[in-house]
């Protein structure tokens, strides 16, 4: 799923695009992708683009009479950006099985994709803020935050950092991958609880938070350059643990390891995050029972047998 960083790089690039562009019309061809039903999509034909923002995980498209085009990509959403002249664009119909919408503007076509046969990505069409702050889950600006209120939002419950970070009613934009990240640059564990960390855990934590965001923000403009992103991914080179399952980790050599739950994966090093313990992969430890290994090694030599 695109994170603040990607949809971060998403509303760059449209803002470069759009900005002051007359939307001229919607094609719709995903039957489950409008979300909304007041005020009509065909509300915001012909009117100009304003603003382009992010809104948690969503790329919000502000047009005149306060009216907002709020597209949520989920997991296998991506854009992807046509240029053509006016008349151009008003003919335009981008080909793609995976096609769910075409956003026509006088600037060019618009294309909203969605990989697999699951449908997840939703299109809301929004009057005003109002409209946008019933969308925003309400978690915590993470770039912008002061100390204090990171950590009253961290411990505003107890849960594990993994599902703390990503949980969108706590902290604004943050998924599975950036939050592995972020646990790895922190040195800290994916099942810590939030109520059982230290003041100086919680400083580094927000440390790291801001540092991964921010380098993987320039990372991303700087892969993207003029051009449109369309190799928008949770994989990236250059991650130190997300995606790296059974490589080394950068910082002290031992091999990434995992935890697999339904059709996700956390990824971490033992040695700089869990004091050399393995956590339980629950697609095997019900199998393992006790003989789960413990460590690293202990997972080497099973393997062995």
């Amino acid at each position: 799923m695109p994170e603040l960083p990607d949809v971060t790089v998403y509303v760059e690039a449209l803002e470069n695009r759009i900005a002051g562009s007359r939307l001229i019309r919607v094609d719709v061809h995903g039957p489950f992708l409008l979300r909304s039903v007041t005020p009509g999509l065909e509300s915001a034909f012909g009117k100009s683009v304003l603003a382009v923002r992010r809104v948690g995980k969503r790329i919000a498209i502000g047009l005149e009479d306060d009216l907002w085009l709020v597209i949520h990509l989920m997991i296998a959403g991506r854009l992807h950006w046509q240029a053509a002249p006016a008349a151009t664009a008003v003919k335009a119909r981008p080909g793609s099985k995976n096609l769910l919408a075409a956003f026509v503007l006088e600037t060019g076509v618009l294309s909203l994709t969605e990989a697999g046969s699951q449908r997840r990505a939703s299109l809301h069409v929004v009057l005003g803020e109002a409209g946008l702050a019933a969308l925003h889950a309400g978690g915590l600006d993470v770039l912008n935050a002061s100390a204090e209120a990171f950590a009253a939002v961290l411990k505003s419950a107890n849960h594990t950092l993994k599902r703390a970070l990503t949980d969108p009613r706590l902290f604004d934009g943050i998924g599975n991958a950036y939050s592995d990240e972020i646990l790895h640059r922190a040195c800290l564990s994916p099942v810590a609880m939030t109520l059982k960390l230290h003041p100086e855990e919680i400083a580094r934590l927000q440390a790291a938070t801001r540092e991964v965001l921010c380098e993987w923000i320039g990372n991303l403009r700087a892969g993207t350059g003029s051009g449109f992103p369309e190799k928008v991914t949770a994989f990236r080179e250059g991650m130190a643990v997300h995606g790296r399952y059974g490589e080394a980790c950068p910082r002290c050599g031992e091999k990434v390891q995992r935890i697999r739950y339904a059709a996700n994966e956390t990824d971490y090093c033992p040695r700089c995050q869990t004091g050399g313990k393995l956590l339980a992969d629950r697609a095997l430890s019900r199998l393992l029972r006790e003989d789960w290994p413990r460590t690293p090694e202990e997972l080497e030599n099973l393997k062995r047998r």
